[in-house]
């Protein structure tokens, strides 16, 4: 894989990455002054859409490697017609050290990872040796700009959407020590604030990220992912708001967090899902990735598509027991043509791609042409 340049460099620092990115086919994209891709149309047409967005196709890169407006731009001249702005909060956020991204080598004949399974608690190897179908470490932290810093550059990335093409801001609340939850509520409020002022015309909440602990998941609590919803509701009005979501294994749960935010009328989508948590160790067992705190780490890519297939099957399922009408965007491990209809057949509304479309910056032009 020496002779391929992800668009997101693992072996730069995030901050490097932010400075200097993207890479490869993306750089190249930028250079062309093209504007736009151009091949956009797809069988689909007009009839395709994104929390009410017109898109060429309903697929694109979820938040994570796109880091500024020149990587979400580039996104959109590789016919990614949906591009999601990284994580945003309502203050500057460090990142974890380097390095983020290790290769993960999962036991299983498919490289997959199974939720609650023994092997995430016993150790993956994680290298540098990165093979496809590629499966990687996303141990960031989810660093932010200051709001002075993004907010100009998320105006010039909506701005860079092409016609069916639909700059997909995400935003997270942050809790710091001695936050009360009511501020924790305020602080998500105020962020979906900010990013409202860009003149977003939708936006995705981060709930998948460990921002309660470790290893603890906002998303697990869905009554208080219910209450948030409703502040940030107050706040941004008419504008629909989808909520990322990590694996949920109980369908109770599940259909909880369905009927505390879809069902007060708060949320419009579920975004599924984001990484499954490991344990990550060396090729001797020690710990992979270093620093007190990350012997776990969130992997993504081909090791967690069959969970993302079943997380977006049950939440179909449930979306037709309930008889409510929200919107499903499937995540995790989309690599091929195939793995985005298989999102497609299980229920999903639109589909993403970060670790896929990083190893294959013409990854949304060969599932076009496919269709």
């Amino acid at each position: 894989m020496s002779d391929f340049e992800p668009f997101y460099d693992v072996s730069r620092s995030y901050e490097d990455n932010y400075e200097q990115g993207p890479f490869g086919a993306f750089a190249e994209a930028l250079k062309d002054g093209n504007g736009a891709d151009a091949a956009g149309t797809t069988s689909e047409g007009a009839s395709a859409s994104f929390l009410g967005q017109p898109v060429n196709l309903p697929f694109g890169i979820p938040a994570g490697p796109l880091l500024n407006s020149r990587f979400t731009t580039a996104a959109f001249r590789m016919g990614f017609d949906l591009a999601t702005y990284k994580t945003v909060r309502s203050r500057a956020w460090g990142c974890n050290p380097f390095p983020n991204v290790l290769a993960v080598h999962p036991k299983s004949a498919d490289g997959s990872l199974t939720p609650g399974s023994a092997e995430l608690d016993e150790g993956v190897l994680a290298d540098t040796n990165y093979e496809q179908p590629t499966s990687i470490s996303n141990s960031f932290g989810v660093p932010s700009q200051s709001p002075d810093v993004w907010q100009p550059d998320m105006r010039a990335a909506i701005e860079a959407a092409g016609p069916g093409q639909v700059l997909v801001p995400s935003f997270q609340g942050s809790r710091v020590e001695g936050m009360s939850e009511e501020e924790y509520i305020a602080d998500h409020a105020t962020t979906a604030r900010l990013v409202k002022e860009t003149g977003a015309k939708l936006m995705v909440m981060n709930t998948s990220c460990p921002n309660e602990g470790h290893n603890r998941l906002l998303c697990h609590n869905p009554l208080l992912v219910g209450r948030i919803t409703e502040a940030v509701k107050q706040e941004i009005g008419d504008i629909p708001l989808m909520v990322k979501l990590a694996y949920i294994p109980s369908d109770d749960a599940l259909e909880l967090m369905v009927r505390s935010t879809v069902g007060h009328g708060t949320v419009q989508g579920f975004s599924t899902i984001n990484t499954i948590s490991a344990k990550l160790v060396d090729a001797n067992g020690n710990q992979a990735l270093p620093g007190a705190g990350r012997d776990h780490s969130g992997v993504c890519g081909n090791a967690i598509r069959g969970a993302g297939l079943d997380m977006v099957a049950r939440l179909a399922a449930i979306r037709e027991k309930l008889g409510l009408d929200f919107a499903i965007n499937g995540v995790g491990g989309v690599v091929s043509p195939a793995d985005y209809q298989a999102y497609r057949d299980a229920g999903a509304d639109s589909v993403m791609s970060a670790t896929g479309a990083m190893w294959d910056a013409e990854l949304a032009h060969k599932i076009k042409a496919s269709r």
